[in-house]
């Protein structure tokens, strides 16, 4: 807990329950500037598999509206709309945690995507390649979005610390270890202002007591 110089009492025992503060606190500090580190380290590197999974979301879009365009021409918008309607499982999206050097952070899964042909429900439709091509696009499409939607909040996770934490180095750095520093050379220059008052008595007292004899 930060503290004025002039906040605590002048002795010994002070002096060394400071310089404890000082070492734990250091300590502490240089851990902080570890794990900060660190973290920044892992956001380039999410960072950099955000850009690759928007890239991919861009890319995987512009093939499903590709494929299902060219299916709507081809088998006709009854024919898509009923093969969509056909479909007998849902995809399921699951929220779980993993954690990042000692931060949790959000693991987006999704049950269900990649349907298989018989649960599609196409027997009872008369379909084609093209909307089982436009199916497929749209499943991929759809896990890219999942695990690009995991990297985006994991991204969003690791600003929110690295900002608390640089705050907490920051308040180490410039206020705190400074702060019991400064208590730390006010004890010391008071017990040293103390020892040679002490002194000066003696001398005195000493002086004294020669001048009486």
């Amino acid at each position: 807990m930060p503290m004025s110089a002039h906040d605590v009492t002048p002795n010994r025992s002070v002096l060394l329950d400071l310089k404890k503060k000082i070492k734990l606190t250091q300590s502490g500090y240089k851990i902080m500037k570890m794990k900060r580190d660190g973290l920044i380290i892992e956001f380039f590197e999410v960072l950099e598999k955000a850009r690759k999974m928007r890239e991919g979301v861009s890319a995987d879009y512009d093939v499903a509206m590709e494929k299902i365009t060219v299916a709507r021409a081809v088998v006709g918008e009854i024919a898509v709309k009923s093969a969509a309607y056909a479909l007998k499982q849902e995809p399921q999206v699951k929220l779980g945690s993993k954690s990042i050097m000692g931060m949790m952070v959000p693991r987006v899964e999704a049950d269900n995507i990649h349907a298989k042909m018989p649960d599609k429900g196409y027997g009872v439709i008369s379909t084609s390649a093209f909307i089982e091509g436009a199916a497929i696009a749209f499943e991929n499409l759809l896990d890219t979005i999942v695990r690009a939607a995991e990297v985006e909040t994991t991204m969003k996770k690791l600003l929110d610390e690295i900002e608390k934490t640089k705050r907490r180095v920051n308040a180490l750095e410039f206020k705190i270890i400074p702060e019991l520093k400064e208590a730390e050379r006010f004890v010391k220059f008071s017990l040293e202002e103390m020892d040679r008052e002490n002194v000066t008595r003696l001398k005195h007292l000493k002086k004294k007591g020669d001048v009486e004899e």
